[in-house]
Order: structure tokens, then C-alpha cells, then sequence
């Protein structure tokens, strides 16, 4: 009996841990989302470890690579704290002790642009960061 009860426990403590890391996980993403649908670089660049890679879309090139400051920067001269119309959706989180990956749509209602991004995640420091992302438009 002892050693069931131990088991339940031992299971139940794992679902636990299981749900606050991807909370965790989750809150980084929203950090990223919320400081580029509200214009805030700083919270932006929070989400993102220093010497992070930005694999992005541009128009006519095939890779474009930003770093998290230069893309917060895209943000700086807009309104701080005003919603600038681009929503977020996290799709998918996935996770094994220190490393995650997740997907996100992104869209932009004008000029009506849709986006997936995919991050590339690392626990550092007891936080975690996001330590890579690519985005590819969606064409309709």
C-alpha cells in the first residue's frame, strides 16, 4: 500500500512539475507576444537570451537575421502600451528537461499578413529564454 500511495505521488509531482515549466515556458512566449502587439522593445527583448538569433522573413531575401535588441528596435518609435493590431497564437509547446521548442501564428491585419514562428527555447539560469526563432510567411 505504501508503495502505491508513493507511486500516485510521485506521478502527481510530476504532472505538477510538467504543467509549470510549460506555464513558464508559456509566460516567455507571452512576453515576446505581448511586447510586439503593444510596442514595448524592453519587454521584447526579455523573452530573448542576449545572443539570440532571429531567422526572419523579408521580401527578396532568403535569410534575414536580426538580433533580439535590432528587432525590439523595429518597435521603439511607435506609441508604447498601444495595441498596434498584431495578435499572437501559441500553438504548440513541447519540452524535455531544459530545451523546448514552440510554435506560433502571428497575425497582422494590415496589411492582412500571416506568419508561423517557431522558437527555439533554453532554460538558463533557472529562466527560460528564447534562444532562437524562425518565421515564414504564409501565403494564401
Amino acid at each position: 500500500m505504501k508503495k502505491l500511495v508513493l507511486l500516485i505521488v510521485l506521478m502527481h509531482g510530476g504532472a505538477v512539475s510538467a504543467q509549470s515549466e510549460t506555464q513558464a515556458i508559456k509566460a516567455t512566449l507571452e512576453d515576446y507576444l505581448e511586447g510586439s502587439s503593444y510596442n514595448n522593445p524592453e519587454q521584447i527583448v526579455s523573452a530573448f537570451y542576449e545572443g539570440a538569433d532571429l531567422f526572419l522573413h523579408k521580401k527578396d531575401e532568403e535569410l534575414f537575421i536580426m538580433s533580439p535588441a535590432e528587432y525590439a528596435a523595429l518597435f521603439a518609435k511607435r506609441e508604447k502600451g498601444t495595441f498596434n493590431g498584431r495578435e499572437g497564437t501559441i500553438l504548440h509547446i513541447d519540452y524535455d528537461v531544459d530545451i523546448a521548442t514552440a510554435k506560433v501564428a502571428i497575425f497582422i491585419p494590415k496589411p492582412n499578413l500571416r506568419f508561423i514562428d517557431i522558437f527555439l527555447l533554453k532554460k538558463l539560469g533557472g529562466k527560460w529564454k528564447i534562444v532562437s526563432k524562425a518565421a515564414t510567411l504564409i501565403k494564401e
